[in-house]
């Protein structure tokens, strides 16, 4: 692998390398601060990548990163609000997810998918960017689901990954739900026991049809405690997903170039919710992965390349 500050070269995909963001910084976006890098040449393809619930942009693996740079996109990953190095809400009311959860009621949540929506945009602007392919996992799945409904203009295709429409379709097993719940409790004693909490995470919600790459699970965990953990943080991202409540006809009204990708082994976001996702999507693509469950294991990687350049090949050249 060759890098320079202008594009990102891929030499051996299956070789472990030591990656770099051509680009990094934090802008103003959306009335907040957002974290970003990005990967490869700004003259290629935009691709903004949108992370799931309580993880930052660290989850995009850079070798990944350099994979889609490599088949020509300008890769931008970012920290969603209240994560990461994003600002945090922390003078927000205390969210109650309880109270969401079993008496619908979700006053106390401080903003919806809507606003994290508008923080991608805002990001967009701040690099001079018109428009971008959205490729989201999970809640990012959803913010990227929000960004096509609300301005399609700006969003040149969608790839929407172990995601849904409406927490009702989700169907976690109990196993799981509990590792979700794991984000949101107080952080462990220690950085050792923390870091082994979050493993046992990982390793709940991942995929059982690819080998345990437990060192980078060790990694990111790592990382994301010397960064520093904010359950309260992660509770906020929570209540905006119930606040934004079921969003079927939003996600109906999607028309840009979508790529619905889904595991079939997902623990906590059931593949029917990605069928159900690309069934309301007028001409998306299906992509189910056997053995796939709520990550993105590097054996998958490639297929996901492919799938996501056919998308943006339709966007730019559509019939």
């Amino acid at each position: 692998m060759r890098i320079t500050p202008e594009r990102v070269y891929l030499d051996d995909e299956s070789r472990p390398a030591v990656v770099t963001a051509s680009k990094s910084g934090v802008v103003p976006a959306n009335g907040i601060e957002i974290a970003f890098d990005a990967f490869g040449d700004p003259g290629d393809r935009p691709l903004l990548l949108v992370m799931g619930l309580g993880t930052p942009m660290l989850a995009w693996r850079p070798e990944m990163c350099a994979l889609l740079a490599s088949r020509g996109f300008y890769v931008i990953r970012f920290d969603n609000r209240d994560v990461g190095r994003s600002t945090h809400l922390r003078d927000a009311p205390q969210p109650d997810v309880m109270a969401a959860l079993t008496r619908g009621d979700v006053s106390s949540a401080s903003y919806r998918l809507d606003d994290m929506a508008e923080d991608g945009f805002g990001l967009l602007d701040a690099l001079d960017l018109a428009a971008a392919h959205v490729l989201g996992i999970s809640m990012g799945g959803m913010i990227a689901q929000t960004m096509a409904a609300r301005r399609p203009e700006r969003v040149l295709s969608l790839t929407s990954v172990a995601s849904t429409p409406s927490p009702a379709l989700s169907s976690p097993t109990p196993a799981a739900a509990a590792a979700a719940a794991a984000l949101m409790r107080p952080p462990a004693s220690g950085r050792e026991a923390q870091i082994a909490q979050m493993i046992e995470v990982s390793r709940v919600i991942g995929s059982p049809g690819f080998p345990p790459d437990d060192e980078w699970r060790a990694e990111l965990a790592a990382m994301v405690w010397d960064l520093g953990l904010d359950p309260a943080g992660v509770m906020r991202q929570m209540m905006a997903i119930y606040a934004s409540g079921d969003r079927t006809e939003a996600v109906r009204g999607i028309r840009v170039p979508a790529l619905v990708i889904h595991g079939d082994s997902d623990p906590l976001i059931n593949a029917a919710a990605g069928r159900r996702t690309a069934q309301l999507i007028g001409g998306a693509e299906l992509l189910i992965i056997p053995g796939m469950g709520h990550d993105l294991p590097r054996q998958v990687w490639p297929t996901i390349a492919d799938a996501l350049g056919k998308v943006a090949g339709r966007a730019e050249h559509p019939r």
